[in-house]
C-alpha cells in the first residue's frame, strides 16, 4: 500500500482543476496583454480576470486586490520586499515571528543588510505568538508585521484578528501581512473580517497547480515591484503570467467543500487516537486543543528515536511523511520552528509530521499506525537513547 502523508508540502491535484487546465493548453494559448492587438488574447484576458474574481470572492476582497504570482515564495517575497522598500521613508522597522517560513524569514534577514531593523516575536510550547511581546515590539517606526495564518509544520492557527488588533492600536500605519499558504480551502479567511494589509496565497496545498500563488494587496497599500519585465498585474509583476495555473487556481478554490475538509479532520483524529493507544512515550508537538490547529496537520515526536530514521523506515514501506520542517536543510539541525517553541533538540528530532488530505482513507490510516507502531518499537531495542 502506497500511502502520501506530506500534503502539508503539496497536494494531489483536483480531477477537475485538471480538467480546466487541459482546456488552456489548446484552446486559450494567447496572451492576456494580446488584449488590444486580437480575440485570442481577449478570451484569454477575460479567463485571467474571471479567475481573479473567483479568488478574490473566497478570500472577501475585491478583483483589483488580487496579484498573480508564482506561488507563496514570490507572494511572500513581493510583500515583504515590497513594503519596505515602498515604505522606507516612513520607518525601517519589520516585526515577525520565529516560527514563519523560510520565504519569510529569509527575505528578512536579508533585508537587515540594507538597514532595515527586523524584530522576531518568539511563540509559546504550543507555537502561539507572544502577544504581550508583540504589543511591545511594535511602534511609530515600525513599517510591517508579519505573522503566519497557521504554521504548516505544527499546525498552530494564529490569532490574527488580535494580531492587528494590537498593531493598529499602537500604530495605524503599520502594515500587517500574514502568509495564509498553508490556510485557505481549509480553514475560513477574509481578509475584510480580520483586516490584514497583505496575504499570500499558493495553489498546490489545496488540490490546485505549482507554480501559481497570489497576493491580496489592500486597496491603497503601496507596495514596490520587484520583479521587473513588464507591466503585468498592475504594474507589480514582470513576465508571463501563467494562465494554466491561474486557471488552475481559481477551479481550485472553486470545488473547496467544506465537508470534505470535515472529513479530513475525523481522519487525523482517528490518526492521533490511534497512535498515542498503540504507541508508547509520544508527544504532540504544536496545540493540544484540536480546534485552534490546521485539520490536516498533526505533528508527533517519538521518545528514543530519530525521526529520519523513521521517515526512511515508513518509505521502505511506502508511507510518504516529512521529519522536522518541510523545508528542512541537508544538514542535521533540528527543526527551528520546534526548536522555537522550546522543546529539546531530542523532542525535534524525534518528530514526524503527518499532513493529510481528502484523498487519504481509513485503511491507510490503520496501515500507517501499524507500521509506524512496527518501526518505532524496532529503533526503540537498538536506540542507545533508550526506551527499550
Amino acid at each position: 500500500m502506497n500511502v502520501y502523508l506530506d500534503n502539508a508540502s503539496s497536494t494531489r491535484v483536483d480531477e477537475r482543476v485538471v480538467d480546466a487546465i487541459m482546456k488552456t493548453f489548446y484552446e486559450d494559448i494567447a496572451l492576456p496583454t494580446s488584449e488590444f492587438v486580437h480575440t485570442p488574447g481577449q478570451r484569454v484576458k477575460e479567463l485571467v480576470e474571471e479567475s481573479r474574481k473567483k479568488i478574490a470572492d473566497f478570500v472577501g476582497a475585491e478583483s483589483s486586490e488580487i496579484v498573480f504570482t508564482s506561488g507563496g515564495t514570490e507572494a511572500n517575497n513581493l510583500a515583504i520586499k515590497g513594503i519596505a522598500f515602498a515604505q522606507a521613508k516612513k520607518g525601517k522597522h519589520i516585526v515577525t515571528t520565529a516560527v514563519e517560513g523560510r520565504s519569510i524569514l529569509d527575505s528578512v534577514r536579508k533585508l537587515e543588510k540594507s538597514g532595515f531593523r527586523v524584530e522576531i516575536i518568539p511563540v509559546d510550547r504550543h507555537g502561539f505568538i507572544d502577544l504581550e511581546a508583540l504589543e511591545k515590539a511594535v511602534s511609530s517606526d515600525t513599517i510591517l508585521v508579519s505573522v503566519q495564518m497557521v504554521n504548516d509544520e505544527v499546525g498552530t492557527i494564529q490569532p490574527l484578528r488580535e494580531v492587528v488588533e494590537i498593531v493598529k492600536s499602537k500604530n495605524p500605519e503599520a502594515i500587517v501581512h500574514t502568509d495564509a499558504t498553508y490556510g485557505i480551502g481549509w480553514i475560513p479567511f477574509n481578509v475584510k473580517e480580520l483586516g490584514v494589509d497583505l496575504a499570500s496565497f499558493t495553489a498546490h496545498k489545496i488540490y490546485g497547480p505549482k507554480g501559481v500563488g497570489a497576493l491580496y494587496v489592500k486597496k491603497g497599500v503601496t507596495v514596490e515591484k520587484q520583479i521587473d519585465g513588464g507591466y503585468a498585474e498592475f504594474n507589480l509583476r514582470g513576465g508571463t503570467p501563467n494562465i494554466h495555473g491561474i486557471v488552475g487556481f481559481a477551479k481550485a478554490v472553486e470545488v473547496v467543500d467544506w465537508k470534505e475538509v470535515e472529513e479530513v479532520r475525523k481522519l487525523r483524529d482517528y490518526l492521533y487516537e490511534q497512535a498515542i493507544l498503540r504507541i508508547p512515550e509520544v508527544i504532540l508537538l504544536g496545540p493540544s486543543d484540536f480546534s485552534k490547529r490546521h485539520p490536516a496537520n498533526l505533528n508527533l515526536s517519538f521518545k528514543f528515536v530519530e525521526g529520519e530514521s523513521v521517515v526512511l523506515y515508513l518509505d521502505m514501506k511506502g508511507i510518504a511523511v516529512i521529519s522536522g520542517s518541510a523545508c528542512f536543510s541537508r544538514g542535521l539541525e533540528p527543526s527551528y520552528v520546534i526548536m522555537a517553541m522550546g522543546h529539546s533538540h531530542e523532542t525535534a528530532h524525534g518528530s514526524i509530521r503527518f499532513s493529510l488530505s481528502k484523498y487519504n482513507t481509513k485503511e491507510e490510516m490503520d496501515y500507517t499506525v501499524s507500521v509506524l507502531e512496527e518501526v518505532v518499537k524496532s529503533l526503540r531495542e537498538i536506540s542507545p537513547l533508550g526506551g527499550n
